[in-house]
């Protein structure tokens, strides 16, 4: 279930975000490589229009063009152009840019869009971790915040940390087998409709619970846990060390 608190910054995100790439304080947007920023394209404004179209009395023979479709994506599968020939169209890459890209630029593709979308996860990270820090890693958790390891590692290392929690929390869904850890979880960003239920061998029941309340909870995974189910609870971040 997407978090609530994602969904009401969408708008301000985009503008921050997007506005941040050029002055990010670790100055690895293109920009401070030399290299133009493509234009923005799409709705600022997800969802349905503010106006209600009349139904055309013919239906069109074509679905109207996705203005993303056009847009190849940065993690685009296919040949990708060797690291001695990734170059902006002016200026340079720094030596972090130029790791982060490597693998990474599809041939054909303008390296500085590659570099574009790893710097915007950075800057997605910077605005969520000011509002909330259990956010931030719960985004990194169920993967709204794409491409956050690699994008962490090359680019924002600072936020290393956020990674490090992520790498131990859960997303909503059924867990088991090795991917549970036992060990003390608290919710993050739960919606008003979240709850759990822990399971033994053969099915029992070893603890459930339900919060309609938004607020965290804390639940303990005891180590006779089999299976981990959540549902609108959004993410479980480990409390303390995790091991």
């Amino acid at each position: 279930m997407r978090n609530p608190f994602l969904a009401r910054a969408a708008v301000v995100l985009t503008a921050a975000a997007l506005a941040a790439c050029g002055s990010s304080a670790d100055g690895n947007g293109p920009e401070a490589a030399g290299a133009q920023r493509p234009a923005a394209s799409g709705s600022a404004v997800p969802g349905p229009s503010a106006t209600t179209a009349t139904e055309p009395a013919t239906p069109p023979t074509e679905e109207p063009a996705d203005p993303e479709a056009s847009a190849p994506a940065a993690t685009a599968e296919g040949p990708k152009t060797p690291a001695d020939e990734i170059t902006p169209a002016t200026g340079t890459f720094t030596k972090k840019q130029k790791e982060y890209l490597k693998d990474r630029v599809p041939k054909g593709m303008d390296p500085a869009a590659v570099l574009q979308t790893g710097q915007e996860t950075c800057d997605k990270l910077r605005y969520l971790v000011k509002a909330d820090r259990d956010t931030a890693v719960g985004a990194i958790v169920t993967g709204e915040v794409p491409d956050a390891k690699d994008a962490v590692a090359g680019l924002c290392t600072q936020h290393q940390d956020l990674v490090d929690e992520a790498a131990y929390g859960y997303p909503d869904g059924k867990h088991s087998g090795k991917k549970l850890r036992p060990g003390v979880y608290r919710s993050a960003s739960p919606t008003a409709d979240c709850s759990w239920r822990i399971e033994g061998a053969g099915g029992k029941e070893l603890a459930s619970g339900a919060s309609d309340t938004g607020k965290s909870r804390k639940i303990t995974i005891p180590d006779s846990a089999v299976t981990f189910t959540s549902t609108g609870c959004y993410a479980w971040l480990p409390e303390g060390a995790a091991g």
